[in-house]
């Protein structure tokens, strides 16, 4: 069985497959919970005697979700700071772009490695930076907790207050190319 269904659509009896993804159960029948193509998983080779296949809907919006996980390193953006944490859009995990919206927090302890409490979170980023950050747990149910504690995280691309992009000068300066005025920041070293 290979088709399309939506929401609702009636696809197989209990005592005959498995509900997957994309699935639910309602009474005796498994129900398409999403818009997508139906298709039926044989058991593996060498599964117990009475494996039933397993039916499953599968997005055609979006075939693999690329989400964050711990130890992953993302790209995002600064919105929000203030002197406790830098609140960060994210916006790829690896090269990947990611499939839906999500938030994390670089808290003023993970920003560096070394004199965590002379970190000014002001003097690290600023709104509109663009980071590069790994992913050291999902946080709480609004953001991600992210570090930039190693030499190879935090800014990759800032604006000066003049508007022009700026080149990294030191591990934690950066400067405008045309005012030549230094601005702080927490420089990821760049990568070979």
């Amino acid at each position: 069985m290979d088709t399309t269904v939506i929401p609702g659509d009636r696809l197989h009896p209990i005592s005959t497959h498995n509900g997957g993804t994309g699935t639910y159960v309602h009474g005796t029948h498994i129900y398409a919970s999403i818009v997508g193509d139906v298709t039926v998983v044989a058991p593996k080779a060498g599964s117990a005697a009475g494996t039933l296949p397993c039916c499953q809907v599968q997005s055609r919006q979006c075939k693999e979700h690329t989400v964050p996980v711990v130890g992953s390193t993302i790209t995002g953006t600064i919105g929000r700071i203030n002197p406790r944490f830098a609140k960060v859009s994210l916006v790829t995990v690896g090269n990947r772009l990611l499939t839906g919206a999500f938030s994390g927090v670089i808290r003023q302890v993970d920003v560096r490695a070394t004199e965590v409490d002379k970190v000014v979170m002001y003097k690290s980023f600023r709104p509109g930076d663009i980071v590069r950050a790994e992913v050291i747990s999902l946080g709480d149910s609004r953001s991600y907790y992210l570090s930039t504690a190693k030499n190879s995280l935090g800014v990759i691309s800032a604006r000066s207050e003049a508007g022009h992009a700026m080149v990294p000068v030191s591990w934690q300066e950066m400067q405008c190319p045309l005012t030549k005025l230094k601005e702080f920041r927490k420089v990821a070293k760049v990568q070979a």
